[in-house]
């Protein structure tokens, strides 16, 4: 998931417990008992494919029911690179399978109650249809599609659980070395949600250094907009001051104008790819350098394909990203 991600999406869970069914011995001269199969209370709950549920999507205009199986490659078509490793392709095919059900288990936003999820970026994840896959791909399209539905069809029924249930499979696209701990960009701290090392860089991501120069007219106009307080009155170079970096590297806080706003303010207010920057004020402008791409928080995408080139399974990289966790069969 690139665009934010609200911190509603945050903590409950659905807990099993099998029930278990003691018989007394037979006596010893008595003839073995006919085998009997077990009442269904007592047997666990089958495991479920993608076919099997159903997923309420709202695509702007109405709401569409479609099985995880038909929504899922639109998904991974429209949130990671078809031309990815096809590990890494696994491994967002889950975390989005996960996503899903960690959805569906804690109700539907406000932005579309009568739905789990939509098809708003900003809002959920991106979602890409056959038709504009075409388009976008032209020629490369069967080859890319093909690798698409077989991440989904090899990983069918498969989630990230903790203590046993779905987790907020959080993933961004690029990280700077480090990932987030959510507690870094969210209000809650996931014990799941961890800063981990990531490997990808500037050799590896299009874009990963990126540079956003704002005239000083429209730095002062923008900014006192949100924080009308603030003093940006005199040199530029006077407007900034301290920068307060968290345990991943991202600027946490900064001080501009006299006010205290978070780095992740910043990043909203000047369209930055990243909370990963340095910040510099002239005459010429208001000047920030970024690295990475993404809240941070989670899987990295380009961090996710690296692990792949270098041989892990996409079990191993859904578990390098998230702390703790297991993978299992949806129940």
């Amino acid at each position: 998931m690139r665009a934010s991600i609200a911190a509603g999406w945050l903590m409950t869970a659905l807990l099993f417990l099998p029930a278990l069914l003691l018989s007394p011995a037979a006596p010893p001269s008595a003839a073995p008992p006919e085998p009997v199969d077990p009442p269904p209370a007592a047997a666990e709950e089958a495991p479920r494919s993608d076919d099997e549920v159903t997923v309420r999507v709202w695509n702007g205009e109405a709401v569409e029911a479609l099985t995880l199986a038909s929504y899922l490659p639109g998904v991974v078509r429209g949130e990671m690179p078809a031309s990815f490793e096809p590990e890494a392709l696994a491994a967002q095919a889950v975390a989005e399978r996960t996503c899903v059900l960690y959805q569906m288990a804690h109700g539907p936003k406000a932005a579309h109650p009568e739905a789990d999820v939509c098809t708003d970026p900003a809002c959920c994840t991106a979602w890409l249809s056959e038709a504009e896959a075409r388009q976008r791909w032209g020629g490369s399209f069967e080859e890319y599609d093909a690798r698409i539905r077989r991440a989904v069809e090899r990983t069918d029924g498969q989630v990230i659980l903790y203590d046993g249930v779905p987790i907020l499979a959080a993933f961004h696209s690029s990280s700077d070395g480090l990932t987030a701990a959510s507690g870094e960009v969210w209000q809650a701290d996931l014990p799941y949600l961890r800063s981990v090392s990531s490997p990808e860089s500037g050799d590896t991501v299009p874009n990963y250094y990126s540079v956003v120069t704002v005239a000083v007219d429209v730095f002062r106009e923008t900014f006192l907009a949100a924080y009308p307080s603030a003093d940006l009155s005199g040199d530029p170079a006077g407007w900034l001051g301290d920068v307060r970096r968290n345990d991943s590297g991202r600027v946490e806080s900064a001080e501009v104008g006299g006010v205290t706003v978070s780095g992740a303010a910043l990043r909203g207010l000047f369209a930055l790819r990243s909370a990963s920057f340095t910040v510099s004020a002239s005459a010429e402008g208001v000047t920030f350098r970024v690295t990475g791409y993404g809240h941070g928080v989670g899987m990295s995408q380009y961090g996710a394909n690296e692990l792949a080139r270098q041989g892990k399974t996409w079990q191993e990289i859904l578990q390098w990203y998230y702390t703790g966790v297991t993978i299992g069969a949806m129940g």
